[in-house]
């Protein structure tokens, strides 16, 4: 057995109602005035006010900023930085899916060090400790309660950028299934198919360890047994908890396992045609399921076990039939079967292939990847 690290450096509150116990987060942070950062739909639909309304009653001001988009750019973090910075807040609340957590990462490190969060861009460049933050995801799809990622659209360059440093990791993490059950069918499944591509991923990841497969399978697990239902029925709290503790797992599993092509190539898609991220992943995902059957077979039957509504034994599974029941599983959730179907076409390809081989997550896929072969596979997609 390989060396391998691991911690869980944060605390995590799961459960219905658990959104209560805002203000006692905040209080063991010392937080006095929080900084919610959300998206308009949520605000839209009273969540902040609920937020706002948690920690006005217990004593503590808030200030909000509400204005996140999908694919959150720079010039978002540029804007919730300032109005952090004028807010006189000591604490941020992430509230949302993954881009509001993005986004709210990112003000961490730039309210509290300076510059634009191009200069932290790649591994390791957050000097220290950020703003405290607090984050509650009101979807099961991200993980990103518990990653030490944040991905920001540059749109100068076409390109989303990734800082990790595990100083990004949220103190604390409040998942609420109560929170999941307002998701249209649209985003349910998109962020279900992410989460469930963050645990498949992280499980056939050369940097997979005993921890990190542990967490994959668990994510597998509740996913590939609740996601149909979830996406069919989001009042379903039964699956809205399975999602969001599935979602969980994989979060913390790819933290420590990284991806691999998927996320690669997803990225540049959202990028240059700003299709929602769990849209591309769900797309790429059979294709690279395929590519990496050679390299990866050992751990399909295991997979396919946890997602399909059929259980094969050893001597009945073989190729191909991974695959197959991505694809069936895309199509009974309402992805896309092909790039094109969500308006991409082949006119980026060549400079969406260089920005994908510039992922960290290319070295740790399971079969070896050269430029080729990432071009290759986008023209299959589409």
């Amino acid at each position: 057995m390989k060396r391998f690290t691991f911690s869980v450096p944060q605390n995590i509150l799961f459960g219905e109602g658990v959104l209560k116990e805002l203000p006692g987060a905040a209080g063991k942070l010392g937080g006095k005035h929080g900084f919610i950062i959300s998206g308009p739909t949520l605000n839209r639909l009273g969540v902040v006010g609920q937020c706002e309304e948690i920690l006005t009653q217990a004593g503590i001001a808030v200030s909000t900023f509400c204005d996140t988009e999908g694919n959150p750019s720079v010039e978002t973090v540029e804007r919730a930085a300032e109005a952090f910075r004028a807010s006189g807040a000591d604490f941020i609340v992430a509230l949302g899916g993954g881009s509001p957590m993005d986004v709210a990462k990112a003000v961490g490190v730039v309210a509290k060090y300076g510059g634009s969060i191009t200069e932290y861009e790649g591994a390791d460049k957050v000097p220290g400790e950020i703003i405290p933050l607090i984050a509650i995801p009101t979807t099961a799809g991200t993980g990103s309660e518990v990653t030490a990622f944040s991905v920001i659209t540059d749109h100068r360059r076409n390109y989303k950028l990734t800082v990790f440093s595990y100083k990004l990791i949220p103190a604390y993490a409040l998942l609420d299934p109560l929170l999941l059950t307002s998701a249209p069918a649209s985003v349910a499944a998109a962020c279900g198919i992410d989460a469930l591509i963050h645990a498949e991923e992280s499980y056939v990841s050369l940097d997979a360890s005993p921890f990190s497969e542990a967490m994959s399978e668990k994510a597998m697990e509740l996913i590939g047994r609740s996601i149909r239902t979830y996406v069919a029925d989001r009042s379903n709290l039964e699956a809205a908890s399975d999602m969001l503790a599935g979602s969980l797992f994989a979060g913390i599993a790819f933290s420590w396992a990284r991806l691999g092509n998927i996320h690669a190539m997803s990225h540049p898609v959202s990028a240059f045609f700003n299709v929602p991220h769990g849209v591309a992943n769900g797309i790429l995902f059979p294709y690279i399921v395929k590519y990496n059957e050679e390299a990866a077979f050992g751990k399909y039957q295991k997979i396919y076990n946890y997602i399909s509504t059929e259980k094969k034994c050893e001597s009945e599974f073989s190729k191909g039939m991974l695959e197959q029941a991505v694809r069936e599983l895309n199509a009974q959730v309402g992805i896309p079967a092909k790039l094109s179907d969500a308006g991409v076409t082949d006119e980026y390809f060549a400079q969406m292939t260089e920005d994908a081989m510039k992922s960290g997550n290319i070295a740790v896929n399971p079969q070896k990847t050269v430029q080729e072969d990432i071009l290759a596979l986008y023209r299959e997609a589409l």
